[in-house]
């Protein structure tokens, strides 16, 4: 068990901070709830995977108009905050390799935290499109129709499938991962404003 030096309670309270678009928020919650499923599954630290996930995009809300400084900010909130380099590096790690992001933009992922993390803030949107497209159902969304989703190319077009395949560098088949990611979401519907 890795110690957080703060509770989930303060976690949001920080994103809050810095972002109020309720999509945000939705898309934070989704990334801790895959994270933690994801943990569970591995037998990782759960409630260090899943704050992970819930901060990944802590700077959004203060960088979105100016692109290209996502990311810069998040260090030092997260360094205020209490969290150590490792943690720090790791929520850098979901920006590597995105020419959006120039300061981040010549990395690579190598460690199987920054796979994980990057395929479950990714997938959110999938799944999120999937269960719009069903009446904002996720109740009896199965990981057969998802992957039907993900296989077509114009559905939810701006998610990079090449980024939730990283997904397969846990040791996971991308069928596993989908019902990884839907069984997360699940857990955590109503507060998500799907049913």
């Amino acid at each position: 068990m890795t110690s957080l030096p703060i509770t989930r309670e303060q976690a949001l309270e920080l994103i809050k901070k810095y972002n109020s678009h309720p999509q945000d928020l939705i898309h934070y919650l989704e990334s801790e709830a895959v994270m933690r499923q994801l943990a569970k599954k591995l037998g990782e630290d759960e409630d260090y995977w899943a704050m992970l996930g819930l901060l990944h995009d802590v700077d959004w809300g203060i960088t979105k108009d100016n692109v290209e400084t996502h990311l810069t900010k998040a260090p030092e909130i997260l360094k205020e905050a209490g969290f150590d380099d490792e943690f720090i590096e790791t929520i850098l790690s979901h920006g590597y390799g995105f020419h959006e992001l120039p300061h981040l933009a010549d990395k690579t992922r190598t460690q199987k935290i920054e796979y994980a993390l990057a395929s479950s803030e990714t997938i959110t949107g999938l799944v999120h499109a999937y269960a719009l497209m069903r009446d904002s159902r996720i109740s009896d969304m199965e990981a057969s129709g998802l992957k039907k989703k993900f296989k077509d190319k114009t559905f939810a077009a701006k998610i990079e499938r090449n980024i939730i395949m990283e997904a397969e560098a846990l040791g996971l088949t991308l069928d596993e991962f989908f019902s990884i990611a839907i069984e997360g979401i699940k857990n955590i519907k109503d507060e998500v404003g799907l049913s």
